[in-house]
């Protein structure tokens, strides 16, 4: 019998009217400064003097659009760049360093921290700064994307806001323990998981090979130096030390990054934030149950953009 694989699940209102801008958004490749070579973006122009948002994708290999190279292809970055673009708001997305266009940043992308992906999105706020002539640039993350978000905005000047979009805010070592255990299958070995991820937690390396097997992948030993770097960060205890406009979305019916164990803990380290919970929005922001594109793409329920670009333009 085939041992159960138990994958890593963390990635680890109505519409508002068009822009004047509409017509004028082109896409175009951009490039900031990595390492050891160029970090590649897509570079979505609404028009000189717009706003730019600056999106950050989720864990693991999750390119520039919000598609997963494990499977799930949602694309819920591309489709709010594509909707931003139409309220007049520019933006630039982005691949991480040592994935996808920015392969060549570095040598192997499985030696990264958050503060190393924090490094590139300030290296990106400057290039922006310089391409499009704006003063400051929103950042917005989804899920992992989040925590690079506030980690890279401590002490910026030059952030205009945040935009926290299906962002846990439990360190994610929680999260994903709290993740596997409503996993049916992994009941058997749940002791083996409190295990690895409390070691991991604690800063020290696990055995694989004392695993099930089905575990192995999700604690390979390659990504356990990320792994131990990302469990130390709490999520609240940035948002706390962070002063500028913040908008926090979230989706009730999101399985990955809860509703009832996350959402509250954002909303309480920032009382002034914009807090907007979604009825029926699974993690990549579209509606339960809604069937794919043709291209495969989920369509994210209609309050997201407009939500988000409202905020935006507001600020």
């Amino acid at each position: 019998m085939k041992p159960a694989v138990f994958r890593f699940l963390l990635l680890l209102s109505g519409l508002g009217g068009l822009s004047s801008h509409a017509v004028a958004a082109e896409s175009t490749a951009i490039e900031a400064p990595g390492p050891l070579g160029p970090l590649a973006g897509t570079f979505v122009n609404a028009g000189a003097g717009t706003p730019v948002v600056l999106m950050i994708s989720g864990s693991g290999p999750t390119d520039r659009d919000g598609n997963s190279a494990l499977g799930p292809k949602p694309a819920t970055l591309r489709q709010i760049a594509d909707g931003l673009a139409k309220r007049g708001i520019s933006s630039v997305r982005i691949d991480k360093r040592g994935m996808f266009g920015s392969k060549q940043a570095v040598a192997d992308g499985n030696h990264v921290t958050i503060a190393d992906y924090a490094t590139d999105v300030r290296n990106w706020i400057a290039v922006i700064r310089r391409k499009a002539g704006v003063r400051c640039v929103w950042l917005a993350g989804h899920s992992e994307g989040g925590l690079v978000a506030l980690a890279a905005a401590q002490g910026q000047a030059d952030i205009c806001g945040l935009i926290l979009l299906s962002t846990a805010g439990r360190p994610l070592g929680e999260v994903l323990r709290s993740q596997l255990h409503a996993v049916p299958s992994a009941q058997t070995v749940l002791p083996q998981i409190d295990g690895a991820i409390n070691a991991l937690e604690a800063g020290h390396h696990v055995d694989v090979q004392t695993l099930h097997p089905g575990l192995r992948q999700l604690f390979h030993p390659a990504v356990q130096d990320y792994m131990i770097d990302l469990f130390h960060h709490d999520p609240v205890a940035l948002l706390r030390a962070y002063r500028g406009p913040v908008l926090i979305m979230q989706g009730a019916a999101d399985r990955q990054v809860s509703a009832t164990a996350d959402l509250p803990l954002l909303k309480g380290s920032d009382p002034k934030a914009q807090v907007v919970l979604l009825p029926n929005v699974t993690h990549p922001l579209a509606d339960l149950g809604v069937a794919p594109a043709a291209d495969g793409s989920l369509p994210l329920d209609g309050a997201v953009v407009s939500d988000i670009a409202e905020f935006v333009l507001k600020h």
